[in-house]
């Protein structure tokens, strides 16, 4: 019961902070929720909890090679982005969030204990900064390296 509670008060928060990507996935989630408690098969909620992650980032980088498929990114804008500071900042921003994502994921399998203040710490960020809530893997790869950095200093 407490479960769907927190997905009320989520939804609820993220309704008044008119934050509708996380209207649409907690209302997907308790739809997921409450079919699995119907039907007596908690794999529904099972299988999204482990393909979902990769699901979401499959359609977010389709949505990402759009500009390239209707012709607005072309090989040459790729090759002129390299020859700006913000295109070279960018690539450097793109490496280091894919170094992140690469050990957040592992970090929240080994210490699934740091989920919960990802959760908070990425829904704070999208309730109160106006935020996007993809931040959970990549914070999770920035609280591996801030570890690391602690571990070696110890």
């Amino acid at each position: 019961m407490i479960e769907y509670l927190t997905l009320a008060f989520v939804l609820i928060l993220s309704i008044v902070g008119h934050n509708s990507t996380v209207v649409y996935a907690a209302v997907i989630v308790l739809i997921l929720k409450v079919a699995a408690q119907v039907t007596g098969q908690p794999q529904i909620l099972e299988w999204m909890g482990s393909h979902g992650l990769n699901l979401g980032i499959i359609i977010l980088t389709a949505a990402v090679l759009v500009p390239i498929a209707d012709g607005t990114v072309t090989i040459h804008t790729i090759i002129d982005s390299f020859k700006s500071q913000i295109g070279i900042v960018a690539l450097i921003a793109g490496l280091l969030a894919a170094m992140a994502g690469g050990v957040g994921v592992p970090l929240m399998q080994s210490n699934p204990n740091v989920i919960p203040a990802l959760i908070v710490g990425t829904m704070a960020g999208v309730f109160f900064f106006k935020g996007i809530a993809v931040g959970p893997l990549i914070a999770a790869g920035f609280t591996y390296f801030v570890m690391a950095v602690i571990e070696h200093f110890k």
